[in-house]
């Protein structure tokens, strides 16, 4: 029953807020968490987009280029574009074309568009006139070839899709390593305060020795056994745990999670046999499924029944990496 308390990884979920929003609860000093639902349009697998200047998530479809806009860029676009590029060509050392010379002596930084060309795959005249401002719409294909050829983060490479006008490509996984300086952090923090990471797709990832002492032991080795949803619906006695307020808060926000989750990776069989697996059989999981709900979680108070320490509260905050999608969960022990 220990293992159980992984509920408190997720934590609390959302009240009922006005206008039809579900809205995290949050300590004062921070602003609410708004996720409207739409359950036709959750089915159908579309993402959440945040409003900008809000924290309000609605469920619609990305804007799509029509039009004339399919074939060509306005002026500020195809500029903004070629800057890029000629940023990024810039910044490539001579070294990073394949059979280049160290000792390779330039008047100009970076890789010639002969070079940088020859990498990606493409004619060196298509190439310019890209950088230049004078070419069409690239194609998908091309973008991927240039963002392979210049090496980009997953930011970068979704910036140059973004000013090309097409939307970025879909996620394939979350990293499955975290950063050192968050192990680091993990690791700092033993004598602290208790503290977990998990990825994108729900799956724990590490947890500190303040967190295995307070949580025990979380998972198992299950094929779904460190997941966060699939825990939710599937482990025994939670209720004893968390009560059966905090029981059903816990399905509820997980449902949340994995629905976005399923958004944002809707390629990832991980996540799709996961879900099939929920569905089948599982009442509870189906009810809320139901409900239409997807939202990011980030902040709650927390409440434990601890079987050797008793009942113990906490204030949660969660943190996020984007580049690779982990989520960073510090408890501190909540004071009245």
């Amino acid at each position: 029953m220990i293992r159980d308390r992984l509920a408190v990884v997720m934590g609390e979920s959302p009240g009922l807020g006005s206008g039809g929003c579900r809205r995290w609860r949050r300590p004062a000093s921070t602003s609410a968490f708004c996720v409207t639902t739409d359950p036709d349009a959750a089915s159908n697998g579309q993402g959440d987009r945040l409003e900008p200047g809000t924290h309000r998530a609605t469920l619609r479809p990305e804007a799509r280029p029509t039009g004339r806009d399919n074939e060509s860029m306005r002026g500020d676009e195809r500029s903004g574009l070629g800057e890029y590029l000629h940023h990024h060509r810039s910044q490539m050392a001579p070294r990073d074309r394949p059979g280049a010379s160290p000792l390779s002596h330039r008047r100009v930084p970076g890789l010639r568009r002969q070079e940088l060309a020859d990498i990606a795959g493409i004619s060196v005249e298509y190439y310019t006139r890209l950088e230049q401002g004078r070419a069409a719409r690239p194609s998908r294909e091309i973008l991927t070839a240039l963002a392979r050829a210049f090496r980009l983060s997953n930011a970068e490479r979704d910036h140059l899709f973004r000013l090309a006008g097409e939307r970025p490509p879909p996620s394939r996984a979350p990293a499955t390593e975290i950063r050192p300086g968050l192990q680091q952090l993990l690791d700092g923090l033993n004598d602290v305060m208790p503290v977990t990471i998990h990825d994108g797709r729900l799956d724990m990832l590490a947890f500190n020795t303040a967190a295995a002492d307070l949580f025990g032991p979380l998972f198992d080795d299950g094929h779904y056994g460190r997941n966060i949803a699939y825990q939710a619906f599937t482990a025994t006695g939670l209720d004893k745990v968390l009560g059966n307020a905090g029981a059903e808060q816990l399905a509820r926000v997980a449902t949340a999670e994995l629905r976005k989750a399923l958004s944002h990776y809707s390629e990832d069989e991980y996540l799709r046999s996961l879900f099939r697996e929920l569905s089948t059989g599982n009442p509870e999981f189906d009810r809320h499924w139901q409900k239409g709900e997807i939202g990011t979680w980030s902040s709650a108070m927390k409440h434990v029944n601890h079987p050797t320490k008793g009942p113990l509260t906490f204030d949660s905050e969660m943190l996020h990496d984007p580049e690779n999608d982990h989520w960073v969960m510090l408890f501190t022990p909540h004071h009245t």
